[in-house]
C-alpha cells in the first residue's frame, strides 16, 4: 500500500518536520531537476522555470541552478518576488548559479521545457491572467507538486489549468492527484522521498500484496469452496444476472446459483450449464411476495448479489427491499437494487453488506454530487462503498482505499456486473468484505487492461478472462 495524503497534511509535515525548509527545498529541487533531464532537458536545452512566490516557487529556483549546472540555458519567470525567507534563499542560489531572472510576461517562441513551479499545492481560486499564454505553449510542462490551476485536494480544474506531462510530488501521492481530474492534467505522478515521516493517510493506494486470491484448501469440495447466489434478471435483461453469476463462478467459487423471474430461467439454464438455475413463480419480474421463496432457495449459500437486470418496476423494487431487510447473511447489492433502496435500510441490515454503486447510483443514495467526503459518509452507517470510477474509491471504515486499476476500456455495458459477482466470490472464498471489494476491483481493473490489449473489452469476454486472474498465479 501507498499512503496518500491531503495537502494540508502534507503542509502539516513541512511544519513539524525537524530538518530546515531550506534543506527540504533543496532536495525537492533534485528530484525535480533529475525529473526534467528524464523529460529531455539537458546541455543546450531552453528551459522556462515559471515561480510564484511561495516555497513551491523556491523549489523552482532550486531545480533551475541545477539544470543550469547540468548545461541548460533557464530563464526563470517570476510571478512576483518570493514571500518566504526560503524562497528568497533559494532565489539567491539561483542567481548565484547564473540563472537569468525575468518578470512573468508572453511565453517566448521556442522553449523545450516549462517547468510549473507557481502554486503546486498552495493553488486557491483562479489562475493569473497572465499564466493562460503558458498554458497554451505547445512545450511540455513537468509540474512541481501539481499543475497550477487545479484544486490540490480534490482534482477539480474550474477554470485553465496546465496539462503537466510528467508531476513531481514530495513524500507521498496527494488526493488531487487522484481525484477529480487530476489524473488528466498530472499525467504520469513521480514521488520523490525528501525525508519526511509520520504522516497520516487519508487513503490508501491498493498495490498488488494488499488484494489476495486466497487459495483453496486441499479438503475443499464444491459447497466448501465458496457458494453464491446470484437474485436478479427481468424481461430483456437476463444477461446481467448471468454475466454476474459466471464471474463468480470463474472467480473460483466452488458453488453458483442464478435465481429469475420463472419466464427466464429456460433462457438461462440454456445458456449457462455450469451454474444451478432457479426460476422464481411464472412471471417476467420479481414480485415482492416472492420474496420468502428467494430467501429460502438463497439460504444454502455463502453470499448473495441482489440487484444485476431486475428493473426499477415498483413491484420488484418492494421485492428487493424485503429481501435486503430479511437477508441475513453477506450481501452485494449492485445496480437497480441500488435504485430500490436507501442508507436506512441498507444500516438496518444485520448481515454484513458490500454495495456497489455508479457514480449514478451513489448519487441517489446520498443525494449529492459523489465525491470522497460522500462516500466516506455512507460507508460509515454500516456498509463497505465499493464507489466504481477511475478511480475506484473502496471505504471500509476507518480505510478508504483507492485503487487505480481499471481504465476507459470498462466502460460498457455489464462490465460491473462482472465485478459484482467477483466480489461475492472473493467473499464467499473467505476473505472479509472489505478485502473481498478492493481485490476484486484490483484485479477487474488489471484483467480489463490485459483483455483490451488482445481486442476489444465487452462483458461476456471480460467474464472469461475473470478466470485468469481468479487465483495467484495467472497463466
Amino acid at each position: 500500500m501507498k499512503p496518500v495524503i491531503t495537502p494540508s497534511e502534507a503542509a502539516r509535515l513541512d511544519r513539524v518536520t525537524p530538518e530546515p525548509v531550506e534543506v527540504l527545498m533543496e532536495r525537492a529541487g533534485w528530484a525535480v531537476e533529475i525529473a526534467a533531464a528524464r523529460m529531455g532537458a539537458g546541455y543546450g536545452s531552453r528551459v522556462a522555470v515559471l515561480a510564484g512566490p511561495g516555497n513551491n516557487g523556491g523549489d523552482g529556483y532550486v531545480a533551475a541552478g541545477l539544470l543550469r549546472r547540468r548545461g541548460a540555458a533557464v530563464v526563470v519567470y517570476q510571478l512576483g518576488e518570493p514571500k518566504t525567507a526560503p524562497a528568497r534563499w533559494a532565489l539567491g542560489r539561483a542567481v548565484a548559479a547564473g540563472v537569468e531572472i525575468r518578470a512573468l510576461g508572453p511565453p517566448p517562441p521556442r522553449v523545450d521545457l516549462v517547468v510549473d513551479a507557481v502554486f503546486g499545492g498552495g493553488f486557491r481560486g483562479r489562475c493569473p491572467p497572465l499564466l493562460a499564454a503558458w498554458m497554451e505553449h505547445p512545450a511540455p510542462v513537468l509540474a512541481v507538486d501539481f499543475p497550477s490551476g487545479m484544486n490540490p485536494a480534490t482534482g477539480e480544474v474550474s477554470d485553465r489549468c496546465f496539462l503537466a506531462e510528467r508531476t513531481v510530488t514530495f513524500h507521498a501521492l496527494k488526493t488531487g492527484h487522484l481525484l477529480g481530474e487530476g489524473p488528466d492534467y498530472c499525467g504520469e505522478v513521480e514521488v520523490a522521498d525528501i525525508g519526511q515521516t509520520g504522516e497520516t493517510p487519508t487513503m490508501l493506494l491498493a498495490e498488488v500484496e494488499d488484494c489476495p486470491r486466497p487459495a483453496r484448501r486441499r479438503t475443499a469440495h464444491k459447497w466448501t469452496a465458496g457458494s453464491v447466489m446470484v437474485m436478479g434478471g427481468s424481461r430483456g435483461m437476463s444477461g446481467a444476472p448471468l454475466l454476474a453469476a459466471r464471474s463468480a463462478l470463474r472467480a473460483g467459487a466452488g458453488s453458483v446459483g442464478l435465481m429469475v423471474p420463472g419466464s427466464c430461467q429456460g433462457l438461462v439454464a440454456g445458456a449457462a450449464p455450469e451454474l444451478l438455475t432457479y426460476g422464481i413463480g411464472a412471471g417476467d419480474h420479481f414480485e415482492a411476495d416472492q420474496s420468502t421463496a428467494c430467501l429460502e432457495t438463497a439460504s444454502r449459500f455463502d453470499a448473495v448479489v441482489i440487484g444485476p437486470g431486475i428493473g426499477r418496476a415498483s413491484p420488484t423494487a418492494r421485492w428487493a427491499r424485503q429481501v435486503i431487510a430479511r437477508w441475513e447473511g453477506p450481501l452485494v447489492v449492485d445496480a437497480d437494487a441500488l435504485w430500490a433502496c436507501d442508507p436506512q435500510l441498507l444500516s438496518e441490515r444485520r448481515g454484513p453488506t458490500v454495495i456497489t454503486p455508479h457514480r449514478g447510483e451513489l448519487a441517489s443514495l446520498t443525494g449529492a454530487d459523489p465525491g470522497l467526503e460522500e462516500v466516506e459518509e455512507l460507508a460509515a452507517s454500516g456498509m463497505v462503498v465499493l464507489a466504481k470510477g477511475n478511480p475506484t474509491l473502496v471505504c471500509d471504515p476507518p480505510e478508504t482505499w483507492v485503487v487505480r486499476e481499471g481504465g476507459p476500456e470498462l466502460a460498457t455495458i455489464g462490465t460491473g456486473d462482472v465485478l459484482a459477482g467477483w466480489v461475492a466470490a472473493l467473499w464467499a472464498r473467505g476473505l472479509s468484505p472489505g478485502t473481498a471489494a478492493r481485490s476484486a476491483a484490483f484485479w477487474h481493473g488489471r484483467a480489463g487492461a490485459a483483455l483490451s490489449a488482445r481486442r476489444t473489452v465487452t462483458a461476456d469476454a471480460l467474464s472469461e478472462e475473470v478466470s485468469r486472474w481468479a487465483w495467484e498465479t495467472v497463466t
